[in-house]
């Protein structure tokens, strides 16, 4: 079982990026969970949020202690938040950054994306969840472009209306490649 935690700041989408994953995995025939922890925090405040990929059944109920994989929403997260916490020993952490992987001292294997410099060419704001999750597929290999199409049309279609849909495929395809 692959145990994923998310670190954004409210409002950023991390809730949503959970989400999408675990959709994406349960259209990849995965068993999946997601969920966040968060109290009464406002716009800006640091939030979590976990997601469980599993080819087997999933019992387990508890937030992610000892993750595999970490995604950082807000590079700025890092100075007040231990983002390797639980982290296991041949874990990874993916940074929404535009400075290089070796730029962040952290005792672990760190990948870095700038995606808010690709969410800005696509999106025209810095909307870097789904980028996320596509550097999170690219890296990883763990979820298929077509699967984290459907989920883009899951989570959006029918909420935010085929235009968002589509620009959340599109940033799928940017992240990703069109392979």
């Amino acid at each position: 079982m692959l145990e994923i935690r998310i670190h954004g700041r409210g409002g950023q989408g991390a809730v949503s990026t959970g989400q999408i994953m675990a959709i994406a995995a349960f259209h990849d025939k995965k068993e999946s969970q997601s969920f966040p922890i968060f109290g009464v925090e406002r716009s800006g405040a640091p939030v979590q949020a976990f997601v469980r990929i599993s080819d087997k059944k999933i019992n387990l109920r508890s937030q992610v202690y000892h993750p595999k994989i970490v995604l950082v929403l807000e590079p700025s997260l890092i100075e007040v938040v231990d983002v390797t916490q639980g982290l296991l020993k041949d874990g990874l952490v993916i940074i929404n950054s535009d400075k290089p992987a070796k730029d962040f001292k952290l005792n672990c294997k760190v990948e870095t994306i700038d995606a808010t410099s690709i969410a800005m060419k696509v999106f025209g704001r810095p909307i870097v969840n789904t980028l996320m999750i596509g550097a999170f597929a690219k890296i990883t290999n763990l979820l298929s472009k077509e699967s984290l199409k459907k989920a883009m049309d899951e989570k959006f279609l029918y909420s935010k209306g085929k235009k968002i849909s589509d620009l959340n495929k599109k940033a799928i395809e940017e992240i990703m490649g069109q392979k």
